[in-house]
Formats: structure tokens, C-alpha cells, sequence
């Protein structure tokens, strides 16, 4: 292959914004109003409109969005909050910073996200009520909250995990770090919606490499709750509900206006970038079909929109095909290679191998393939070309010709 495919391509849309990326930086310096401020103020109420949301505070980064919604939803120091071991780590860094335990269940092997059924069985067989208060019945630790995580830019099953909230009582976070903009249709309420706007609140990240990123470390906290709105302001905020005026003992969260601006240029762009990450994927989709049975492509049930952070498929042999990818100039990626319960930061939970066995199965087969906006069909017909010759089979440009036949 004479010119490589990167993973990720961040150079190519900075360079074609960079006129109004740097028209906002200079605007910001004249001003001063590098913290908070309109700039911040007017990407808040943009992202609040895109996610259906009634509000947005804009934070720091995404495991402080994560943090500051939970506790602003009232998850307490000695809580449980359930969630899922395929995940990045910032999931359960969060939980555990706002003081509470990481417990999980494991995934739906299709869409690798939280299984509804087996929080079911979490809550029926593992939980009791004392008191009228929901304990696991191994810690005795009360249990408050879930996390469902819209992973790869998928959301998760919603309607049985928010009816299972409400029937045990739990307040729902929508881990919607890699999901800006997919939507699931709910039966419940007949129309579809937004990653962000289902739970009591949402937490998004827009690290550079998101869908939607900023040029450092930004996140942000959707709801349609006006008192978890306030109290993340405040949380962000060093507690302050107005200068000098601290009503709670919060942390320094702010987003800053220069990160702001840049996410404010590049969310009018956010909906033509999603387009093309759909017409990507369906393009990979025909391309793999020449490998059905041994290559497995992303599942998107009928109830999802899926916005395609990452087109993420499984592989027998899955180090070997990315060691002759790499080989070829084709960058990929795993995401994750090890579940959350049997990484060492995890030992005090006590959890062992096969304790979720369709998690531990998806992080040895996973295999991240390139996707961003700019991917050529000229190149993802090289991707599925090499992954076809390691296959060994006998016609690999099979997937190249399936492609121009499409055209």
C-alpha cells in the first residue's frame, strides 16, 4: 500500500477551519474572557438545541461531566452505581471520584453495549430492598444510580433500562462521551431521541478525537432537569453561586472560552461530519459482506441512529490481522483490550475471569478500523483489500469490485 491510512485524520478539518478557528481565538484575546463568559454561554444554548435538551453547562473535560451530573443528581458518597465493563476507564474513574462503588453487568454482544436483560437479573437477583432503600445484597452498600454507555457512537437500549430505573427507584446518566448526536427511537414515548436527553442527565466528552472535538480537553453536562443544571454550575464552579458566594465545596471544572468558540464553529459542521461517517460505514458494510463469517461488522438495531465515533468489528485472529495491517500502512485500534473488572485498578472489587464472559469475549476480538469524516471509498477499498488477503482469499480485491459495482 504506497500511502498509509491513519486511524484517525484530526490535521485535514483543522486545516480547513483554521481561518475561522483563528478568527475566534483573536476575538477571545480582545476581549479577555477567557473563562466563562457569552462565548461559553452561546455553545451551551447551541448543544442544549442539538441534544433536545432544556440545558448545557459546559465543563472542563468529559470524566468531570460525568462526576459532576452524577453527584448533582444526588448519587452520595457509599452508593453503588452499576454500569458496564466495556468501557473506557473514565466511566468508573468518575463513580468512584463522587465518592460511590462501581458495580457492573455485562453487555449485549451485538451492539456491545449495556444489556437490559442482564440488568434485570442484576436487580432481581442480586439486590433486595431494606427499608425501602435498594442494596446489593453482597456489600450492603445502598445502589442508586446506572450508567448506560452509548458506546462507538450507539446508544444504548433505553426504554428497559429507564423503566427498570424507575421500577427500582435509580437515577439514570447516560454516558454519552462518544454518541454526540445518535438518537434512539422510543417505543415509550413514539418518537425518536437524543443521547443525552433520556436520562436525568447526560455527560459528553469533546476530547480532540470525539465527533465533536475541541482543540484540548472540554465536556459537558446536558439535562432537562433545571436543579441539576444549577447545582453543576455550582459544582464547577468552586460551589460559588455567585462570586466569593460558595453555597456548596465544589471543584474547578470550567470550560474555557477559547474551547468553546472552537466547538461553537465546528458544531455547525457536526451534522454534514455525521453524514458522512453513515455513508463510511455503509460503504465498509458492502465492502466486509465479501468476508461474511469471518470478520463480524458493527450491529445497528432498528432502534438506533448511530453516529459512527468508531466502526468497530470482531476477528478471530484479531492482533495478527492488526499486526499485517500495520504492516501495509493502515491504522487501527483497539477499544478495549481489557475489561474494566480485571484491570489492577480494579482488584478491591474482588472480580475474576469469566465473570462477565460476553465482555471479556468482545475485548479479545475487537478491532477499530479507520473512520472520520474525510475516509475515501478509495481507501476503505484498501482496508477491506488487506483484511481480505489475510483472510487468504483467493479473489481479495472482491471487496474493491462489490464497491465499484455499488457506485
Amino acid at each position: 500500500m504506497s500511502d498509509r491510512i491513519p486511524f484517525l485524520d484530526l490535521v485535514t478539518p483543522h486545516r480547513e477551519l483554521k481561518n475561522e478557528l483563528c478568527i475566534v481565538f483573536a476575538n477571545i484575546l480582545d476581549t479577555a474572557s477567557f473563562v466563562s463568559g457569552p462565548v461559553v454561554e452561546q455553545f451551551e444554548c447551541d448543544f442544549a438545541k442539538f441534544c433536545d435538551a432544556q440545558h448545557c453547562v459546559g465543563i472542563s473535560n468529559g470524566t468531570d461531566a460525568l462526576r459532576f451530573a452524577m453527584i448533582a443528581a444526588g448519587v452520595k458518597p457509599g452508593d453503588t452505581v452499576v454500569t458496564v465493563p466495556n468501557t473506557f476507564i473514565a466511566t468508573t474513574e468518575a463513580i468512584a471520584q463522587a465518592g460511590a462503588r462501581p458495580d457492573f453487568v455485562d453487555i449485549d454482544e451485538r451492539t456491545y453495549n449495556m444489556d437490559p436483560e442482564e440488568l434485570r437479573r442484576y436487580l432481581e437477583e442480586r439486590c433486595r430492598f431494606e427499608g425501602g432503600v435498594l442494596k446489593n445484597c453482597e456489600s450492603g452498600l445502598p445502589v442508586t444510580a446506572v450508567i448506560p454507555v452509548h458506546l462507538y457512537g450507539q446508544t444504548a437500549d433505553m426504554d428497559p433500562i429507564l423503566e427498570l430505573a424507575n421500577r427500582y427507584q435509580l437515577i439514570v446518566i447516560e454516558d454519552a462521551c462518544q454518541a454526540h448526536g445518535a438518537e434512539y427511537f422510543s417505543n415509550a414515548h413514539n418518537c425518536w431521541r437524543k443521547a443525552g436527553s433520556m436520562g436525568a442527565a447526560g455527560a459528553f466528552s469533546f476530547y480532540p478525537g470525539k465527533n465533536l472535538g475541541a482543540c484540548g480537553e472540554a465536556g459537558a453536562v446536558t439535562t432537562n432537569d433545571p436543579e441539576i443544571a444549577k447545582k453543576v454550575r455550582m459544582l464547577r464552579d468552586h460551589g460559588q453561586s455567585q462570586k466569593y458566594y460558595h453555597e456548596i465545596e465544589g471543584y474547578n471544572g470550567r470550560l474555557d472560552s477559547v474551547q468553546a468558540g472552537i466547538l461553537g464553529v465546528k458544531l455547525k459542521y457536526l451534522p454534514g461530519w455525521t453524514a458522512a461517517r453513515r455513508v463510511a460505514a455503509a460503504r465498509y458494510r458492502i465492502l466486509l459482506a465479501a468476508a461474511e463469517g469471518k470478520i463480524v461488522p458493527p450491529f445497528t438495531p432498528p432502534w438506533a441512529r448511530a453516529v459512527y465515533h468508531l466502526f468497530v468489528i470482531r476477528a478471530a485472529d484479531r492482533d495478527a490481522l492488526m499486526k499485517h495491517l500495520a504492516s501495509v500502512g493502515v491504522g487501527t485500534a483497539i477499544h478495549y483490550p481489557k475489561s474494566l473488572h480485571l484491570q489492577n485498578a480494579y482488584k478491591r472489587l474482588n472480580l475474576c475471569q469469566g465473570a462477565f464472559p460476553k465482555s471479556e469475549k468482545a475485548a479479545a476480538e475487537i478491532i477499530s478500523l479507520p473512520m472520520y469524516p474525510g475516509l475515501t471509498a478509495r481507501q476503505q477499498g484498501k482496508v477491506v483489500e488487506e483484511i481480505l488477503k489475510f483472510l487468504e482469499y483467493s479473489n481479495p480485491r472482491l471487496g474493491v469490485e462489490c464497491l465499484e459495482a455499488w457506485h
